[in-house]
């Protein structure tokens, strides 16, 4: 994306160490900094977000097996995603159908294009969308939608010769829905000529809004606008009880980063991005992925990996925390065990995370599996009962022998899952030994740190 090319580069060359972490955060800020005020953030907002990315670089520390470096990347990114709207996901999945969605927008934000796009968008989920033009006042609009539903080839109604918005409105909804079928009906109202005439724009659309009761509401917004989109998107927000956005023209604008902030701030939902003119260009706003882009996905794309990694070790230190309580392992803890280890590597590392696992002598050779084994044991307990995984010593010849013809697998490769697991059950099973041990001796303490 356009005035982001330096950030990317700041973020490659960060990673790869050079300098004084210290003064490689100054520099780094710094960068972050100008390029969010070119991309229009108000002047607030960012020193007040590298304010809090700086403290935390500098005071606090990663997780264990993280970097320094990498960890101060990915306190940018999640600020940034923050700032940008937050994880969730929208939901762009009519919860009922027919779905009735009425765009709305000032003139020259793109809002008729948007409709297409919109419409195409549904329709390649599987959905019969119709377009529905009520614009008075443009006297191309008509014929500008009529152009696009016959390329996408949907239904489209509009009254070329009436002025009333709100009759076109209900007569085209019901012709739409009864005589052709659709089951998601876009609406492209009118806009209006300037950045003051928004009552007008709005007082419309609560007329139309009153009279056919749509389901959602979405506002077009122009990427240009930059940071004044937080009044129009606040404005909106105020006046609708549906209320969702279409970012237009983020393509060729550094005004773009200004736009999402702006409407982010609001409350209101960022729910698709426009950015380029074929009516392909359109797609569900992310803002992991808008913030991948900028930072750099190549150079983003492994580091987030090793962070979704350490959740997956953390998730099974917990899983293995609990069978090291009641001295109980399953075979679905076996399972999602295995599951991690093709990203999380030896065994041994996690395990070295439970209290009282380094006391024991773990022969590394026992706990190895080679990748190959994973993807064949995994497949072998997939064959398996839901009673079987919950208690593995149910498990006698007769059920091997199913498992293994279940599974594509040996009878001998079905024992040697079995084996493993008995393996880690004697494990769990000495730890938890040795602990009742430590605690009747008094001498249980911080277990981690021994």
């Amino acid at each position: 994306m356009k005035g982001f090319e330096r950030l990317r580069e700041k973020v490659a060359k960060f990673l790869k160490g050079i300098g004084p972490y210290e003064k490689a955060v100054d520099e780094f800020i710094k960068e972050l900094q100008k390029t969010l005020i070119k991309a229009d953030v108000n002047v607030r907002v960012v020193f007040n977000l590298t304010k809090k990315i700086k403290e935390r670089a500098l005071s606090e520390e990663p997780p264990p097996g993280i970097l320094k470096r990498e960890w101060f990347i990915k306190v940018v990114y999640d600020s940034l995603v923050e700032l940008f709207g937050g994880e969730e996901k929208p939901q762009v999945v009519p919860t009922k159908q027919p779905w009735v969605i009425m765009l709305v927008g000032i003139q020259g934000s793109g809002k008729t294009t948007a409709s297409g796009k919109l419409a195409l968008f549904y329709k390649k989920l599987g959905f019969r969308p119709a377009l529905l033009t009520t614009d008075t006042y443009r006297p191309a609009a008509y014929e500008q939608l009529r152009q696009i539903a016959s390329y996408i080839n949907v239904p489209f109604y509009g009254e070329e010769r009436s002025k009333d918005p709100v009759k076109i409105a209900v007569r085209g909804l019901r012709k739409l829905i009864k005589d052709s079928g659709a089951n998601i009906v876009v609406i492209d109202t009118a806009g209006r000529h300037g950045y003051g005439e928004e009552k007008a724009l709005l007082d419309e659309m609560e007329q139309i809004a009153k009279a056919i009761n749509p389901n959602e509401v979405m506002l077009v917004i122009d990427a240009y606008m930059g940071q004044k989109a937080y009044d129009l998107a606040r404005r909106f927000h105020e006046r609708t009880p549906i209320g969702s956005i279409i970012l237009t023209k983020l393509d060729g604008t550094a005004k773009g980063g200004g736009a999402l902030s702006a409407v982010a701030a609001t409350g209101a939902k960022i729910k698709f991005i426009s950015d380029g003119e074929k009516l392909e260009d359109f797609e569900v706003f992310n803002a992991k992925k808008y913030v991948a882009r900028l930072l750099g996905l190549g150079d983003l794309e492994t580091l987030l990996e090793k962070f979704k990694a350490l959740e997956e070790s953390r998730e099974l230190e917990k899983r293995l925390e609990r069978a090291l309580a009641t001295g109980r392992l399953t075979l679905r803890d076996v399972y999602a065990q295995i599951q991690s280890l093709k990203k999380l590597g030896p065994l041994r590392k996690v395990l070295q995370l439970i209290p009282g696992i380094s006391m024991l002598p773990i022969d590394d050779e026992r706990l190895r599996i080679s990748e190959k084994k994973m993807a064949k044991w995994l497949n072998i307990m997939n064959s398996m009962t839901y009673e079987e995984l919950d208690n593995p010593s149910l498990i006698d010849k007769r059920r091997i022998r199913r498992i293994a013809l279940g599974s594509g697998a040996t009878i001998e490769e079905v024992k040697e899952l079995l084996q493993y697991y008995e393996t880690i059950r004697k494990l769990i099973k000495n730890v938890k030994r040795r602990k009742g041990l430590l605690k009747r001796l008094g001498m249980l303490g911080d277990l981690r740190t021994i």
